[in-house]
């Protein structure tokens, strides 16, 4: 009597470690699925980040922009002046009352008005809730395009050194701002002067050059906001 061969399928599926193909593609799955929303999870918590950094300096920039308001908003007709909400600047526009023509040696005029600007504006900017986001700030020389590239730049770079040198040493307040730094070591680390002859000129409706407005001074604010916006920005562009 011939014995009945055993089908291999029945040994084949009592092996408690087998898997199917289907199972091994829901695993697979499975895995997928979750990386995918671990993934969209670290994207929406980098940005928030960047919401909250954006937020973060479009309150500081107000902020200042209210303060420079209030403190300066009577003085700016006096002065000829006129405040930058975007660039967060002051700027004195009438050059005339500022230096004679082609020179970089401070008019009298121009030293009493900054005999009352300066130590207000330090003081104000100096504020505890704004000194540790300020990164710099930027004393600009403008002039009109007449003249060569090169002996405007000259022009406006001694000129804003002229200005420096003079509320360095004539009108910076004696204040501590904290048991370690003066405002005179603060501000050291952070105005600079620029001169940057007519490379930001200043234009008419008609777009031809306002020769008078382009001559000018400007007091610059630049938190340290904006240097962390261009980082999101540089890597945002990076991954593109």
């Amino acid at each position: 009597m011939s014995r009945r061969k055993k089908p291999e399928s029945i040994e084949s599926d009592q092996n408690p470690f087998a898997l199917s193909t289907g199972d091994l593609m829901s695993g697979l799955m499975f895995i997928f699925v979750l990386l995918l929303a671990a993934l969209m999870l670290q994207i929406q918590r980098q940005n928030d980040k960047t919401q909250n950094q954006i937020k973060d300096y479009n309150r500081i920039k107000q902020e200042i922009y209210v303060d420079l308001k209030k403190e300066f908003g009577k003085d700016t007709l006096k002065w000829n002046a006129k405040i930058d909400s975007a660039k967060l600047s002051i700027r004195f526009q009438k050059q005339s009352a500022l230096f004679d023509y082609g020179k970089i040696e401070l008019k009298n005029d121009f030293k009493e008005i900054l005999d009352d600007f300066f130590p207000r504006y330090m003081k104000l900017i100096t504020k505890e809730e704004y000194r540790n986001n300020i990164e710099e700030i930027r004393i600009e020389g403008h002039t009109d395009s007449r003249g060569s590239y090169e002996s405007n730049m000259e022009l406006s770079q001694g000129r804003t050194r002229s200005i420096l040198n003079y509320c360095l040493n004539n009108n910076m307040p004696d204040t501590t701002l904290d048991s370690a730094t003066t405002l005179a070591e603060w501000a050291k680390f952070r105005i600079t002067a620029n001169g940057l002859s007519y490379s930001h000129l200043i234009r008419n409706s008609d777009s031809t050059e306002n020769f008078e407005l382009s001559r000018r001074v400007e007091f610059r604010i630049r938190t340290n906001a904006e240097s962390k916006m261009e980082e999101i920005l540089d890597s945002l562009q990076s991954k593109d």
